[in-house]
């Protein structure tokens, strides 16, 4: 049998050594985010998504082992573990594997099969169900008969064996498997509308639904157990009978002593026990996979959006649309510190639209404001239209950025914002909330619950702590590429770094505040509870902007700074050459010196040596701002401007299973569909398009009514009736 290192180095495609480094520095305490960056030489570069699909799968698979030993035990302590038994248990493949190999020994609740055993049939079902010639059964069934044990007739004692033989058949973990194979070649899965007329509703396209098991994709069985939930749909899986009935007869009733009982009793087996389970296996299959495939879309969607390049530097004015309560507004300074507040009530007719732009003009002009972010929820096309003239009164120099408020009411009623802003109330907190999403987005969505943020489908129907853990590993792994200044960063975005946990996150941002700025990294060591195992872990995500030392500033690690002072010295550099951004032959004469000779004489690997160039070429550099920067605006659509083949640029807001939303710059997000992305067939949108690109788009149909806007990426596909 295969170990848990070889079967993740088969899966992985991974050299055996790197698998077996990987799990050592996992069970040693190592983040993902420290060994995809600082262990590279032990696995071979890779990346953080792949070695946390790596802890996943060994999670799984010591699960499984695990239950492989327990199973062994239970049929061990019932006297009953043969060598062969043990065997075929130790080379199941899955939990479900294990779980039918275990099945005939696993502690059942009363069936109608222990009962006929209590009443004494088990020998008489032996006997039919043995392989043999031909048995007078109804001969041999009298002998059974035993009034006080409930066995009147002949009839009773052959039905009692019956239901001994069915779950025999129904226990054999070989059938189970060739039933479940079988299963996932032909069933299909079925949705029906639970009312004879059912209304118009968003599950229209499952009322009357069929699709094989191995072709439905996961929105759709997302969809049809949401609607199942709702009772608005009655979903099933369906197989034909006679087919499995087929395979069924042909396992287990030839050379039978008893062959007409026998198939009775397997089809017996199959409608009673069999199906049914299939049936709740085949669902929770399906929902599993859709589940993680929903759970691996939301991850990857929500990357880009944390990745999303800051708009630095600028005095930016908020927005928190609203109709009752009116527009919160709040302007912050370049750093995110709160300059003024104020509502407005754009929306309540034309004298309050008025009124609106004249006291936000002059808040424009007393701080020079530069942007302004709009949240897209409740009455933003109205505000957004206001902005749009506030700009023209200004006379320009002002632009507008509608921000997704996904998670901001969460965040400005969470006990984090009262904390920051006691003064001021929950509506004013999310005005505040949106301003700082322009101006730094990943600093601010970490203070909120990444399931909250809105860039999947069907969040609330997943399993809460599965995707929990996903979206927190990706919010960490965000975290660490960028890096935290230690002095600025607030406590939220501290526990996110590789090694902090929540106490060591508020024992900085104390230690700061009571001692002024961190001046050196290795003055982190000195914050009270973290200790030298997680100073390693942090401290190459942690900037010091402050420091004397530009390695401070920089991703490379403080083990690594002698290897970057040898590899400065080696190409003719210094610390000073570092300071003055002088560095701009460095890869060059790396080159020419030789790679693996100057990683040797510096002490590291060729990886490790590579990143230590690359990070002292560009000190304290944002890798965000290397990516497309959001779009800005000063004049607003209307979905009656919009006309079929009108070219538009638009920012990608989600990307789900059958295409992406786009954001064209009106209040409605258009639908790229997935046959309309590009000119060749690709399995999924996300192959080609993520969260926050920024595409050109051309429109193909508007339903106003609907307020539905389908566009298209492909102009050859433009076509108009």
């Amino acid at each position: 049998m295969d170990t848990i290192i070889q079967i993740l180095a088969r899966e992985l495609d991974r050299p055996v050594q790197h698998i077996e480094n990987i799990i050592t520095l996992l069970d040693e305490g190592n983040t993902v985010p420290f060994i995809a960056r600082y262990r590279k030489e032990l696995h071979g570069s890779m990346d953080d998504q792949l070695i946390r699909q790596l802890a996943d799968r060994l999670q799984y698979l010591r699960n499984l082992q695990d239950r492989r030993d327990e199973v062994k035990q239970s049929i061990e302590n019932q006297g009953k573990l043969t060598q062969e038994l043990a065997d075929a248990i130790d080379a199941a493949a899955t939990l479900a594997e294990v779980e039918d190999l275990y099945r005939p020994y696993k502690q059942k609740r009363r069936t109608r099969a222990t009962m006929a055993r209590e009443k004494g049939l088990e020998p008489l079902a032996q006997l039919a169900y043995a392989q043999g010639p031909a048995v007078d059964l109804e001969a041999a069934a009298r002998d059974y008969i035993d009034p006080e044990k409930g066995v009147e007739t002949v009839e009773d004692a052959l039905q009692g064996a019956s239901d001994i033989i069915a779950e025999l058949i129904s226990d054999d973990a070989d059938l189970r498997k060739l039933l479940r194979e079988l299963y996932w070649r032909r069933a299909s899965i079925v949705s029906r509308a639970a009312a004879k007329e059912p209304e118009d509703s968003v599950y229209r396209l499952y009322y009357e639904f069929s699709s094989p098991l191995s072709k439905t994709q996961g929105h759709q069985i997302l969809a049809m157990n949401r609607g199942e939930r709702e009772e608005i749909l009655k979903v099933s899986v369906e197989m034909d009978r006679e087919t499995a009935l087929v395979a069924l007869r042909r396992k287990v009733v030839p050379g039978r002593a008893a062959m007409e009982l026998v198939k009775a009793a397997a089809e017996d087996a199959y409608d009673r026990l069999i199906a049914p389970s299939l049936e709740r296996e085949a669902r929770s299959e399906l929902t599993d996979r859709a589940s993680e495939g929903a759970i691996g879309q939301f991850a990857l969607n929500l990357k880009p959006l944390l990745m999303q390049p800051p708009v630095k530097g600028f005095v930016t004015m908020g927005l928190d649309p609203g109709y009752r309560m009116g527009c919160k507004v709040a302007v912050i300074d370049p750093t995110g510190k709160v300059l003024d507040t104020t509502v407005v009530y754009p929306t309540h007719g034309e004298r309050g639209k008025q009124e609106a732009i004249d006291k936000l003009a002059v808040l424009i002009q007393k701080h020079r404001v530069a942007h302004i972010a709009i949240g897209n929820g409740t009455a933003s096309r109205e505000t957004e239209q206001m902005a749009v003239e506030l700009i023209r009164k200004v006379g320009g120099g002002v632009s507008y950025a509608m921000v997704n408020e996904a998670g901001a009411s969460v965040y400005s009623a969470s006990k984090l914002a009262a904390e920051e802003f006691p003064e001021f109330d929950v509506n004013l907190r999310s005005a505040v909330s949106i301003a700082r999403r322009l101006q730094d987005p990943l600093a601010e969505l970490v203070k909120i619950d990444p399931k909250s943020i809105g860039v999947g489908q069907y969040q609330h129907d997943m399993p809460q702590a599965r995707l929990g853990e996903a979206l927190d590993g990706v919010v960490e792994d965000c975290v660490n590429a960028v890096g935290v200044d230690v002095n600025t960063a607030s406590a939220p975005l501290l526990t996110r770094v590789a090694g902090l946990n929540g106490t060591t996150a508020k024992n900085i941002v104390k230690y700061r505040e009571e001692n002024g700025p961190f001046t050196t990294r290795k003055q982190i060591l000195k914050v009270p509870k973290l200790g030298p195992k997680a100073f390693e872990q942090c401290a190459g995500f942690l900037r010091v902007p402050e420091s004397g030392l530009p390695l401070d500033n920089t991703a490379v690690h403080p083990e690594s700074y002698q290897a970057a002072e040898k590899l400065l010295a080696l190409c003719g550099h210094d610390m000073a050459d570092v300071k003055a951004g002088k560095l701009g032959d460095l890869k060059g004469r790396l080159a020419a010196y030789g790679q693996d000779r100057a990683a040797a004489e510096c002490g590291v690997g060729v990886p490790t040596l590579l990143d230590v160039a690359s990070e002292l070429m560009k000190p304290g550099r944002d890798p965000r701002d290397e990516l497309p920067a959001p779009v800005l605006r000063t004049d607003v659509l209307d979905m009656k401007d919009l006309k079929p083949g009108m070219e538009l640029r638009g920012t990608v807001r989600n990307v789900i299973d059958f295409g992406a939303f786009v954001d064209i710059g009106v209040h409605q997000d258009g639908l790229v569909h997935i046959s309309q992305i590009c000119d060749r067939y690709i399995k999924h949108p996300s192959e080609v398009l993520s969260v926050g690109d920024v595409v050109t788009v051309w429109v193909k149909e508007v339903d106003e009514k609907k307020k539905r806007i389908s566009l298209t990426m492909r102009k050859d596909k433009l076509t108009f009736s």
